[in-house]
């Protein structure tokens, strides 16, 4: 029978690093890095979604006409501005907020869709048209302007574009109602203090709490609607038709 000769404790040395936990270590801050990028990718696409104009508009595209007929020029071209920075588009009339369209235009849609990205990230808004007006803001100006209020007092004021047109341009002209006098200002050359005026109504105009790509432009696009818009009213005048 044999004995064995008890054995030599060895010195544990430290444990080596191990590569493969580095690797994936490496893999893993990658791919949460890759998933931030994702997202804010994601984030990016909502809000540019959300902003208050049609996506598929380029700035360089001038405003559609107004459907609207005849009127003060300066107005005219101050709604076609207004719409370049809220609403242009080739279908500025249906736009919702966000950038959808609708089809049926008989009443004021009140849709709320939610808000991705601004001062107001959380909500929801309910704008639509051409002026992106709320639900709310267009009853009430819809009940002292609308050109053919509804007779029966469960109908709804009709939100085609000829009546979003007019209850805009209307409330544009009433001086009353601003406190000034737009289109004299316009007419003077005040562009600027016009859009500050308009600003708290209008976010977007350069003022505001939510301006865009279009605001800064907004001077320049007025210039160049104010020309179309006189060289239309010069052209239907009573006198050049008789010449």
């Amino acid at each position: 029978m044999t004995t064995q000769k008890p054995s030599r404790r060895t010195r544990r040395t430290p444990a080596q690093p191990d590569s493969s936990g580095l690797w994936w270590y490496l893999v893993s801050a990658s791919a949460a890095l890759m998933l931030v990028i994702l997202m804010g990718g994601l984030n990016g696409y909502r809000w540019w979604r959300s902003l208050p104009f049609d996506p598929q508009w380029s700035q360089h595209d001038s405003p559609v006409p107004l459907v609207m007929q005849g009127g003060d020029p300066y107005i005219r071209a101050l709604m076609r501005t207004i719409s370049a920075s809220e609403s242009s588009g080739p279908r500025p009339y249906s736009l919702l907020y966000g950038g959808e369209h609708i089809v049926d235009l008989s009443q004021h849609p009140d849709r709320c869709v939610r808000i991705f990205a601004g001062p107001n990230i959380g909500n929801c808004s309910t704008a639509a048209g051409r002026y992106q007006m709320l639900t709310t803001t267009w009853y009430e100006k819809a009940k002292k302007y609308h050109p053919n209020p509804p007779i029966l007092f469960w109908e709804s004021y009709n939100f085609a574009p000829e009546y979003q047109d007019e209850v805009v341009y209307r409330w544009l002209s009433d001086s009353q109602y601003w406190g000034i006098n737009l289109s004299q200002l316009l007419q003077e050359g005040h562009v600027h203090e016009v859009l500050r005026v308009l600003s708290p109504t209008w976010t977007s105009l350069g003022y505001g709490i939510e301006t865009n790509v279009v605001s800064d432009d907004l001077p320049d696009i007025y210039q160049q609607m104010l020309q179309e818009e006189l060289k239309t009213a010069s052209a239907s005048s009573p006198s050049q038709q008789n010449n």
